[in-house]
Order: structure tokens, then sequence, then C-alpha cells
């Protein structure tokens, strides 16, 4: 075991890190991980909030002395992403005044000072060992309600960040160990609900002083200069297996392109254009081409936008690195001031997180995924996009003991999961920010607030069909028990956008929808007359669009909300008819879907072989305008091969044809056309100004791509290698 060096030691004293042995190098990155977990742990034994406890809306960190990432949760990604921003700033603004102390700790909300909104509360503690500042132990949490114009912090209506909530730019909450009371009842003087707001922020205290000692513990037993090394050991380890991996891929651009629809104002649409360069060991993510910001609460700042592309990197191109700033470093980006996902002040921010920054996610997603899928080592990474929208629901009122009541329901975070190219989705997968998903039990929420859930339950027909199919969304309703009423408040997108995008011909998720009905009835003839998705829509339900903003919810009435299935990977056409027959079995397929989008013709349950290879074969006649398609072998359409693929620097279809040189743009060599909005089912809708391309292999018939596009656009070059 190497020898301890004494916390006290000067910095310059000598010491050579490849003096750690091995063994001593696994206990101590290994216990820096456990760390982490402890924090986590603290957090949510401690704090009294269900976005913690239930949703595991949270997470945690160590960090070196200027803020780069050493460990992170397997939580909310966006939180660790943001927190290293949230560090620099601090050291920037206040390590001269009022300065950075053993025992302090700064809070910090504020979206252009590094969180992502408001209601995203950062507490990070500097951690000191003989009076030398080695690194920062941070905790990141939603809040139910951080002040502003409305419960929660939603800024719907707002113009300026300065309407939707507290701003906090990192203040001293803890000064040598002491908790600040000026600061502490000027936050509570600020919330709604200060007994759950102080309860949280007691725990990310916490569970800062649990890693402050556990770190502190370990510097003692194997010296600052050992558990610093390995720390950054650590990140340069996974930057250079980044760099390794990214080495093996091909040099190109990769591009995606999504949209947000209603800016909290009016119905109008939003673009967010990604082009991912990669050279060599490097990736650059240029956004040009992004909406400019909007007067409504969608925008993100810059950490934001770092934390979603953060988000979309790991699990694609490091699903076997260690998470830290190491895979950053690979990474640059650019965005234009004053757009979309690099918003400037004073634009409102508060819906950042499930709006802007949600779809730089999807985008980065379904880039990288395209890359991935240029490679044999990485094609099993590549993925359509996961349950790509986010719709919030707050409630508020008085609670069944007479008191104030509010919560934040995250049973959103039960979409569907995107298909690979060698297995379905996850049915109810979570969202894809958070690797470790959570979602609150029906009777944990019905024990703590005044509702009862009607049903909640998966949709059939949600997940976007395609050889491999996605995941199927979820939906639920719930109306008021034991209370007079509640004061909701609903926003989110994809209601008019399928964001849920597939891969090489896989189909679009469902979207969302939000709905709502009137004096359906008591208590218990709503329990009799609709358990179910199907009993409530044969009552009276009106669509609530994308952001329905404020209702009232009184007794009788019916509040609900479904949320997006995964994107498809591959042609459903060419997915096996024996599993199509068992996804209809299992509810998760209608038998007309099967047959339309499938081109599986069902016969008692059973698949009918003759009738389903006619269909299928009238399916690509119609797609190719009448002509007759060349057939593909079985061995072709069950293999794991995607619809598009590079082959002698050009790109070939599935059945071989020639579509152009790997330095074009192949969608300029296939049929093209535009399909209906109905065309995909009743579950799939579309913002009036988008519309839906299909790209079809000119030979066989083969749906190669799906493109959701604004009207007036030109189809976007998704893939282009260098010559």
């Amino acid at each position: 075991m190497a020898t301890a060096v004494h916390p006290s030691a000067a910095r310059d004293a000598k010491f050579d890190p490849a003096e750690i042995d091995t063994i001593t190098f696994e206990v101590v990155r290994n216990k820096l991980q456990a760390i982490t977990e402890e924090q986590a742990t603290t957090l949510k034994s401690a704090s009294g909030s269900p976005v913690v406890t239930e949703a595991t809306d949270f997470n945690n960190g160590l960090y070196l002395a200027d803020g780069s990432i050493v460990t992170m949760g397997p939580q909310v990604l966006f939180h660790t992403g943001t927190m290293s921003s949230v560090i620099r700033s601090i050291i920037q603004d206040f390590g001269d005044n009022p300065g950075i102390a053993e025992g302090d700790m700064f809070i910090l909300n504020d979206p252009y000072k590094g969180a992502i909104h408001q209601p995203d509360v950062s507490i990070v503690a500097p951690v000191f060992i003989g009076g030398r500042h080695v690194a920062w132990a941070g905790s990141c949490a939603h809040q139910l309600d951080m002040g502003g114009m409305n419960f929660g912090s939603w800024g719907i209506g707002a113009t300026t960040i300065h309407q939707e909530a507290m701003l906090l730019p990192g203040l001293k909450l803890v000064e040598g160990g002491r908790l600040r009371k000026d600061i502490w009842q000027m936050i509570m003087g600020m919330t709604r609900l200060p007994d759950t707001l102080g309860l949280d922020l007691k725990a990310m205290i916490a569970a800062n002083m649990v890693a402050t000692r556990r770190l502190t513990a370990l510097m003692e037993r194997y010296g600052v200069d050992v558990v610093e090394a390995v720390m950054r050991r650590e990140i340069e380890a996974s930057e250079r297996q980044m760099r390794e991996a990214l080495s093996n891929l091909p040099d190109g651009i990769f591009r995606a392109r999504d949209y947000l629809e209603h800016d909290g104002h009016e119905d109008v649409l939003y673009q967010i254009s990604l082009a991912v360069h990669k050279r060599g060991d490097s990736l650059h993510f240029d956004f040009a081409g992004t909406s400019p910001q909007a007067p409504g609460l969608i925008n993100c700042t810059m950490s934001g936008l770092r934390g979603a592309v953060l988000t979309g990197l790991l699990p694609i191109l490091a699903p076997k690195i260690r998470w830290n700033e190491g895979v950053m470093r690979v990474v640059t980006i650019d965005a234009p001031e004053g757009c979309l996902c690099n918003a400037t002040r004073p634009a409102p921010t508060s819906g950042g997180t499930i709006s802007a920054a949600w779809i730089v996610q999807n985008v980065t997603v379904a880039a990288l995924s395209r890359l991935a899928t240029c490679a044999p080592e990485t094609v099993g990474e590549g993925q359509a996009v996961t349950k790509g929208h986010m719709t919030v629901l707050t409630l508020a009122g008085q609670g069944r003991d007479g008191g104030p009541f509010g919560t934040f329901l995250l049973d959103s975070t039960a979409g569907g999961g995107g298909a690979f190219i060698d297995h379905d989705g996850l049915d109810g997968s979570g969202d894809y920010v958070v690797p470790r998903p959570a979602i609150a039990n029906v009777e944990s929420n019905e024990a703590s607030s005044p509702l009862l859930y009607l049903f909640r339950e998966f949709v059939p027909d949600s997940g976007g069909p395609g050889r491999q199919r996605g995941g199927m969304g979820s939906v639920l309703a719930i109306t008021p028990h034991d209370t007079q009423g509640l004061a909701a408040m609903m926003l989110g997108h994809g209601i008019e956008v399928p964001n849920s995008v597939g891969l090489y011909g896989g189909l679009p998720g469902s979207c969302g929808r939000n709905f709502l009905g009137r004096g359906l009835g008591t208590v218990a003839e709503l329990s009799r007359n609709a358990a179910g998705l199907n009993a409530l829509l044969s009552l009276p339900i009106e669509d609530l669009g994308p952001k329905p903003g404020h209702l009232h919810i009184g007794a009788g009435d019916v509040i609900g909300y479904s949320f997006q299935g995964g994107g498809g990977f591959g042609d459903p056409l060419r997915r096996d008819p024996v599993r199509v027959a068992a996804d209809v079995w299992a509810g998760r397929v209608s038998v007309a879907a099967a047959q339309d989008r499938y081109g599986v013709v069902l016969s008692d349950g059973q698949v009918d072989d003759a009738a389903t290879s006619t269909r299928r074969t009238a399916i690509r006649t119609e797609r190719l305008a009448g002509v007759t398609p060349t057939p593909l072998s079985d061995e072709l359409l069950a293999a794991d091969v995607a619809e598009v693929r590079i082959e002698d620097g050009r790109f070939r279809s599935l059945g071989g044809h020639d579509l152009g040189p790997a330095s074009g743009d192949w969608k300029q060599h296939v049929v093209k056309r535009t399909v209906a909005a109905d065309a995909y089912g009743q579950l799939v809708r579309l913002h009036p100004d988008l519309e839906m391309r299909e790209f079809i292999c000119p030979t066989s018939g083969t749906r190669l791509e799906v493109e959701i596009v604004r009207k007036d656009q030109a189809s976007l070059v998704t893939m282009q290698l260098d010559g």
C-alpha cells in the first residue's frame, strides 16, 4: 500500500502519482463513487419532498477545486452536468468577496449562473484539508416551490426571468459551519411551502456534510496528494478512453433537428438544430440554425445546454467509461447567443429543463446515434429517441389536514424507451436523463395528496413501430378527493410534435395528450365509469393542448395526461410477424396497427403467412407509387443491419441500392414522399406548420427514414462522412 502523506503536507512536496499502486488506486476510486452514493442515500432519507423521495429528481457529485466533475450519481444527469457550471460561477463571482472558506456552503438556482431552471436548486460545499481547498461536494434537487408568480415556480405567462421565481446567484447559506439565519429566512419568506423547502435544503446540506466528512477521512487515511492524484487520473483516464473510442469512429458531420410548440404565450413553433462534427478524437456541437430565444418560459441557458449535451452523450458514446469531466474534455459547443438553447438575460427560463434542454437532449441522442451506427464497435449503442417530451402537472390547495398542500406529479417519467438495432425499447422506461429511473406508487401519491387515481396504464400503439419497436408510453387520470378542489397547472410540449423520432425507417412514438373532463360524476361513479382510458374517452373530454396553464379542478372533475412512446428502429415491415402477433396478444399493438403499419395479417390471433406476404408487398408497392419492389431475402430482412449502411465509401440501402458517395446526401437518390398527419394513426399529431416525409429505397420499397420537418424547410442531410 502506498505511504500516506499527511493532510497538512505542502502542495509542492515531492510526490510522484506513478507511485500509487494498483490496489490503492482501485480502493480510492471506488470509495469516491461510494461517497457519492452515500450522498444520495442521505438526501433521500432526510428529504420530505416526493420529487426526491419517490421520483429521484436530484443528483450529487464530487468535484475538483476548479469545479471539474470527479463523480456523479445515476439520478438526473442534467443536475451533475450543471453543478460544475454552478461551482465555476461561484469561484468567479465570490472567490474574493465574500470568499470561499472551510465550513461554507453556497446556494444557487440562477440559470444565468449555472442552473437549468429556478426550481433546480444546487447547494455546494468546498472541502478543505489542512487549510487548502482541495475539492467540492455538491447536491442539486428540484424544489416544489421557489416563489414567483405561480405555485411551483413555472412561469407560464412570464416575459422575463424576474417574474418566475426567486433568484439565488450563489449566496453563502452556511458560513463557517453555521446556517445563516438572515439568508435562510429570506428564502423561506419567498416560498409557498417553507416546511417542505426547508427540509429539502437541510437534506442537501446533510448530504454535503456526509460527503465532506467521508472525503476528509479518505484523504487522512491515504493522503491528500494520493486522493487528489486518483481524482485527476480518473478524469484523465476517462478522457483518454473517450478519445480512443472516438478515434475508432468515422469522421464526418451528423445532424438532427427537433421542434417545440407553444412558448407559453402563443402556439408558435421553435426548432433546435444540431450538427455534430466528429474529427479524430474530438466532437464539436454546432447549434447554428436554432430559433432565437422565445418571449416565454421555454428557453435554457448555456449551462442547461451543456448539461443536456452531456446527458445525451454519456450512454451512447461512453457506456463503459467512468462519467466525469474527462468525457466533456473531448467536446466543444457553439451556440449563437440569444438562441433558444443559449438564451441571454432576462429571457424567462423556468420551463427550460422540460423544453429547450429536453430538445437538446433529443437532437444529441439522434445525431450521436447515427454516428454510433457507422461502426461495428458502437452500432449497438445507437438508439431511437426515448420519450422525447415532458409534461408538468402541479397541484395546490388545501390538504386533508386543512393546511396548505402542494405537489408536482412526476408520473410523466413513464414514457416509452427508444428502440435499438437489436432489441425493443422498454415500456415505461423512464426518462433518458435518468439512468436509474423511479416512479411513485399510486398509493404513495394518494396517501400524501388529496387526490384519487382513476387509472394509470400503458397505451397500446404508443410505441413507435419498427423492426425493433419503441416502448409504450403510459396515461393516467386523477380526480380531487377529500378536498373542495385543487389549483392545477399543466404545461409541456410534444402534444403536436412527435419528438420521439425513430431511426432508419422506424416510426416516431406517439405524441402526448392533455385532457380534462368537467362534472363527470361522484368518486364512486368515476371509479365505475372512468376506470381506464377507453372508458374515459366515452365521456365528454376536452383536449387541452401543450400548455393549458392554470386550471381549477373541482369535485367530479377529471384531469389526465399521456406520455410519448419511444421511437422505433428500422422499417416495421422487417419485424418478425410472430413478434407482432405476440405484441397484439400482450396488448402492446392493436390488430389494426399490426396490419396497417407492420403489414401483418392475423387470423384468430395467429399469423396468416400468405396474407401477410401479400400485404407487405402491397405496402412496398404503394410506397413506390405502383412500381413492383425487388424482394429482399429472408436472411437480410432478419439481420441486425441498419436500412442505410456505408460500404466502400458509399451509402447503400438495405437491398444494396447505391445511394451515392458517403460524403454526399443519400436522400437525393431515393423516393421521397409526404404522408398525411394521420398516416401513423391517431396517436401521432402534427403542429400546423409541420409535415412528415418518408424516404424509400427505390428498388426494394424499404422505408429508410421518416423526417418530421417544417413545411417550408429543406430535408436534413443527416450524415456526411469526410471524403
